[in-house]
């Protein structure tokens, strides 16, 4: 049963076959049934890839998605939460660098009408022996995007209002998850993690937020959203972003740990912690017993290999804050949050999970039963 040892966020780099079907699905010369067909057989071979290298956890890779958080909430109604002025998010650096963070234009009422995830969990249930796992952004990251102003720029008089909409349409897609025999959900909800970063401090502060008040009401949020949810288990991952392998922030997780840990009604975090970006490891000491934490040790945004030795050190760091049972490792976020996709090869992309797997069993032996 998840969580396991050995994890993956969710993403993986899309094939360029399937890149160019969706080029010609967009202008019109590929049929919405040969992009279909496509993205199954795109899908079975990421599927075979996770099982190849020894994962329990499997995903679809993403692969019907052009964005991680575009693809969720335009079906929830006109919402474009990745708008980013001037930038498509396709740097061609092969360094991480910061850049904006994407902005939320909330054009209608958030409105669920139908399963978003359903078929994609069906089809890898369908094509796996081994455990699903549906990835969705968290319900605050459109107000996190934009704010207020967002919210009250033309779909909403208030933001109550907002907030009921957003809550009841996760609580309906986790439960139409739950109608399809899915057990396993990762929710992202990366703001957290940026809270501890003066400059997104400071742009909150412009626009009227305080970080800390944030904080508060994201936590209730998310747990009115999770309140009476047994199935499926819901982890929450985070990181400073992950568009084409550039970040939006830095900073630990200190300022948020407290409150995260305890007050949130989450039992698996899954915390990236591949670079200095992240802070150290002593905000652990506030995870309470009972709650699972999978350390992100393993970098997407690079294809340099990290080394046995490393990760088997940093894990022994981070047991002087939670005992070793309650951890386990995986990379720190996703290998494509949108289309394009982080600069390195499938290769490498297969051989950090392969190391993902192989660290795992070395530290703690077999998935327990």
């Amino acid at each position: 049963m998840p969580p396991f040892r050995a994890e993956h966020i969710g993403s993986l780099l899309r094939p360029e076959g399937l890149l160019a079907l969706r080029r010609g699905f967009a202008a019109g010369t590929v049929s919405a049934a040969e992009l279909r067909a496509g993205e199954d057989a795109a899908i079975c071979d990421a599927i075979a890839m996770q099982e190849r290298v020894g994962l329990q956890v499997i995903t679809d890779g993403e692969f019907r998605r052009h964005s991680y958080h575009s693809y969720f909430f335009a079906q929830l109604g006109d919402i474009k939460p990745d708008y980013v002025p001037g930038d498509d998010g396709r740097s061609s650096s092969t360094t991480p660098r910061r850049v904006a963070q994407p902005i939320a234009r909330i054009n209608s009422r958030v409105g669920w009408t139908k399963s978003i995830h359903g078929d994609d969990f069906s089809f890898v249930k369908a094509h796996t022996g081994r455990t699903p796992k549906i990835t969705i952004p968290g319900p605050c990251a459109l107000h996190f995007r934009g704010g207020d102003a967002a919210v009250l720029a033309s779909a909403y008089k208030d933001t109550d209002t907002f907030w009921a909409d957003i809550v009841s349409a996760f609580r309906k897609e986790l439960a139409s998850l739950a109608a399809l025999g899915c057990a396993y959900v990762q929710m992202d909800e990366t703001a957290f993690a940026k809270f501890g970063d003066p400059q997104v401090q400071e742009s909150l502060a412009a626009r009227g937020d305080h970080w800390s008040t944030l904080i508060d009401r994201y936590i209730d949020i998310t747990n009115d959203v999770l309140k009476g949810v047994t199935t499926p288990l819901v982890g929450m991952h985070l990181c400073r972003g992950n568009r084409a392998g550039q970040f939006h922030s830095e900073g630990g997780y200190d300022v948020v740990a407290e409150r995260l840990f305890n007050r949130l009604g989450i039992d698996v975090f899954f915390l990236e912690y591949d670079s200095d970006r992240a802070g150290d490891f002593s905000p652990l000491r506030h995870v309470p017993k009972g709650k699972r934490v999978i350390l992100g040790l393993v970098s997407t945004k690079t294809g340099q290999m990290e080394t046995r030795d490393e990760i088997r050190r940093r894990v022994d760091s981070a047991t002087q804050y939670v005992d070793l049972d309650r951890l386990g490792i995986s990379p720190q976020c996703g290998f494509a949050s949108i289309d394009r996709g982080n600069p390195l090869s499938r290769q490498a992309q297969e051989d950090k999970l392969a190391l993902v797997v192989e660290m795992a069993r070395e530290i703690w032996g077999a998935e327990p039963a």
